[in-house]
């Protein structure tokens, strides 16, 4: 955990903002709205965004079980696109089903690093990417624990069926696209401390 945090690249003190050894303004800055009231809105923002994600999924998760589930395939654009119940044992969109328990002990890492970096998190950007993640980890996680066949090993619900590929669910959804805004981000030079930099 301590070398994703190292890659990630957030520090561990607001220095990187532009404050002083002591918290204070650093000579030559003009005076800035105080880094730790900063800091904690964008953690609100991480964990609200992670709620409404967990959220979604859970609910769209029971929904599917309770209505779709040993039901026929309902089509939403024609053979494009239908809404089909399928148990997932493997990772995002059906690969490795032979891992279930690697895959479960994986998505608690992630939940576990994502939440040590967010009180160090000064990046709006940032905090909905990883907001995104820790929503969509929790709700394949919750799977993982709570569905059949057991405790680690349960399979995942996915429902989402496009033509010729594979059936997801939002979850996944959640995961692709805050991995997708995290690849923009460092592209652009942005860091979860809200520094710019050139390369």
């Amino acid at each position: 955990m301590v070398e994703a945090e190292r890659i990630i690249g957030t520090p561990d003190i607001p220095e990187a903002a532009g404050a002083g050894p002591e918290g204070a303004p650093a000579a030559g800055t003009p005076d800035t709205e105080p880094a730790a009231p900063r800091g904690g809105r964008r953690m609100a923002v991480l964990f609200t965004v992670a709620a409404l994600a967990y959220l979604l999924d859970l609910v769209s998760k029971l929904i599917v079980v309770a209505k779709l589930e040993h039901h026929a395939p309902i089509r939403i654009l024609g053979d494009w696109l239908q809404l089909e119940a399928i148990r997932n044992a493997g990772a995002a969109f059906g690969f490795g089903q032979a891992f279930t328990v690697i895959f479960t002990v994986i998505a608690a890492a992630v939940i576990v690093v994502i939440a040590r970096l967010a009180r160090r998190l000064y990046s709006l950007p940032w905090a909905i990417a990883l907001g995104l993640l820790l929503g969509g980890a929790l709700g394949n996680l919750t799977d993982r624990i709570f569905r059949s066949p057991g405790l680690f090993k349960g399979a995942v619900v996915d429902f989402v069926a496009p033509k010729g590929f594979a059936v997801f669910n939002l979850a996944d959804s959640a995961i692709v696209c805050g991995g997708i805004l995290i690849v923009l981000l460092s592209f652009r030079g942005l860091d979860p401390d809200g520094t710019v930099h050139r390369d």
